[in-house]
């Protein structure tokens, strides 16, 4: 079963990955021949970027007071300078640029060590979550179509499913008796069609499914038309 990479994408996500690790990595440097130093900076790093992060979320908050004591001292007739935040005290004393580049290091030794598991990478909070597989009877691929210069953009994804899926087939109408014939067989979202253009104004329809092996899978997805040529 896929699993999501372990890290969130968010800045909030990432400061409690960061402490996570901090907090349970104690009982494992021997384990992982860690260097001292090196838990020692993650440590501190964990702490900075915490406290960097809610700081960087009280200076947003001032900034727009900032900007309406601007227009009410140019043009207005009562009102006070907004204060100027300053770093509570005991603020984390400031590290070097690379936070991240660090835990991801420390992460890639510890996962490549031979005494690694998935349980002390839950504990360390290195794991990433089980993705739960789609119904891959219902599934359906949601795409568009769009004229860029002289080919038509079919712009499609994975919604979240790449993990599951191994291609998408796209089919298309060019309006010439024919009715749909395969495209192209696509693991990379979006192509281009650079068929040329006819001379006469001509609709094209395009549609797709999802492919896993050699067996499509799902539905088709809602045919979209565009009118080309002329």
């Amino acid at each position: 079963m896929a699993k999501q990479y372990f890290l969130p994408n968010s800045e909030d996500g990432k400061a409690a990955a960061f402490e996570q690790f901090r907090d349970n990595i104690a009982p494992y440097v021997a384990t992982f021949g860690l260097a001292a130093a090196d838990i020692a900076q993650q440590a501190s790093d964990a702490a900075y970027f915490r406290d960097a992060l809610n700081f960087a979320g009280t200076m947003n908050a001032a900034g727009p007071q900032w900007t309406a004591w601007k227009g009410i001292v140019l043009t207005g007739i009562i009102g006070s300078e907004p204060a100027i935040p300053a770093k509570r005290a005991g603020f984390a004393p400031t590290v070097p640029p690379g936070i991240l580049t660090r835990f991801l290091a420390l992460v890639n030794a510890i996962k490549t060590h031979k005494s690694y598991t998935v349980p002390i990478g839950k504990i360390l909070g290195i794991e990433g979550a089980q993705q739960t597989a789609p119904d891959l009877s219902t599934i359906q691929p949601v795409i568009d179509a769009a004229i860029s210069g002289d080919h038509v953009a079919v712009g499609w994804g994975w919604g979240g499913n790449s993990a599951y899926l191994d291609m998408c087939e796209i089919q298309v109408d060019r309006g010439d008796g024919k009715g749909f014939i395969v495209l192209t067989y696509d693991s990379t979202p979006g192509y281009n069609d650079t068929a040329p253009f006819p001379a006469t104004p001509t609709k094209w329809t395009y549609k797709a499914i999802y492919r896993v092996g050699d067996a499509q899978v799902g539905l088709w997805s809602n045919p979209v038309s565009i009118t080309v040529g002329g």
